[in-house]
C-alpha cells in the first residue's frame, strides 16, 4: 500500500470516513503520521469551539467579578476558583459520570455523554475561568484617565464599555490570553485519555499515538510525531494571535506596540 492509499484510507478515519479497521501489524511511518494527523482534527475541533465560546463567557465573568453587586461578584469569583482550583483531568472524569448518571432522568444529558458535546462543555467552562481571571486583571489595569475621558465626552454604559474599556482590556490581556489559548489546545489531549470514551476507535491525536506505542512497544516514533503536530499548531496560533495583537495596537506608534512572546507555561 502506497502512502497516497494510506492517506485516502485513514486521512479522515477519526471522523468515521474511510477504512473501518485500524492497522494491526507491519505499521509504516506513513500510517502513523496520517492517523495521528487525522486525530488532530478532534483536537482542533475541541480547542477552536471552546476558545470561541470561552472568550465570550470569560468577558462576562470578568465583568461579573468586577461588578458592584456583591452576589454577582461572588458567583463569578467562585466559578473562577472552582475551575482553576481543580485539575482538568478530574473535571473530565467527574463530568462524564455526572452526565451518564443524569441521562436517564433528563434525556438532554444523553448528548453530553459523547465527547463531542460533553468534553466541549468542560473545556469551555475551564478556559472561561482561566481567561476570565486574565481579563479581570486587565480590567483592573485599565487607566482611570481613559474612563474619565470617556465620561467627559459623554460616553456611558454600553457605549463606554464597547469603545473604551473593552478594547483597552483586550490590549492588556492579549499576550497572556495567547498563552491560555496555546495551553487549551494542548489540554484537548486529555479528552479521551481521562473520562470520555472513544467510539469505534475514533479518537484524537493522543489516542492514535498511544495505540501505535502500545502495538509497537516503541513510543519514540508516534509521540514525537504527535509533538511535531502540536508544535505546528502552536506556531499557527501564535501567528493568528499576533495578527490580532497588531490589529488591537494599530493606533500606537511602531516602537510602542507590544510584541507577542511565547513563554513556556511552568505552572497552571
Amino acid at each position: 500500500m502506497s502512502c497516497w492509499d494510506t492517506i485516502a484510507d485513514y486521512g479522515l478515519r477519526s471522523l468515521g470516513y474511510g477504512e473501518r479497521l485500524l492497522p494491526r501489524s507491519d505499521f509504516t511511518l506513513c500510517q502513523q503520521v496520517v492517523l495521528i494527523g487525522s486525530g488532530m482534527l478532534w483536537n482542533i475541533y475541541f480547542g477552536t469551539l471552546a476558545l470561541i465560546a470561552g472568550f465570550v463567557m470569560a468577558t462576562a465573568v470578568a465583568m461579573g467579578k468586577a461588578a458592584r453587586n456583591p452576589v454577582i461578584a461572588k458567583i463569578s469569583a467562585w466559578f473562577i476558583f472552582i475551575f482553576r482550583g481543580s485539575p482538568l483531568f478530574i473535571q473530565f472524569f467527574f463530568a462524564y459520570f455526572l452526565f451518564l448518571s443524569l441521562k436517564n432522568a433528563v434525556p438532554f444529558f444523553t448528548v453530553l455523554t459523547s465527547a463531542g458535546a460533553g468534553a466541549l462543555v468542560v473545556l469551555f467552562l475551564n478556559t472561561a475561568a482561566y481567561s476570565g481571571e486574565i481579563f479581570y486583571g486587565a480590567l483592573q489595569s485599565v487607566p482611570k484617565g481613559e474612563a474619565e475621558a470617556a465620561d467627559a465626552y459623554g460616553f456611558g454604559g454600553w457605549k463606554k464599555f464597547r469603545k473604551i474599556t473593552w478594547p483597552t482590556m483586550l490590549r492588556l490581556a492579549w499576550p497572556a490570553y495567547t498563552n491560555e489559548a496555546i495551553f487549551l489546545f494542548h489540554a484537548t489531549t486529555l479528552v479521551f485519555f481521562s473520562g470520555f470514551p472513544a467510539q469505534s476507535q475514533r479518537g484524537d491525536a493522543l489516542y492514535y499515538a498511544n495505540y501505535f506505542a502500545d502495538k509497537t512497544f516503541n513510543p519514540f516514533v508516534p509521540y514525537p510525531i504527535l509533538a511535531g503536530y502540536f508544535i505546528l499548531l502552536t506556531l499557527v496560533i501564535i501567528g493568528l494571535f499576533g495578527l490580532i495583537n497588531r490589529r488591537l495596537n494599530r493606533h500606537l506608534p511602531q516602537e510602542r506596540r507590544s510584541r507577542m512572546q511565547m513563554r513556556m507555561p511552568v505552572l497552571r
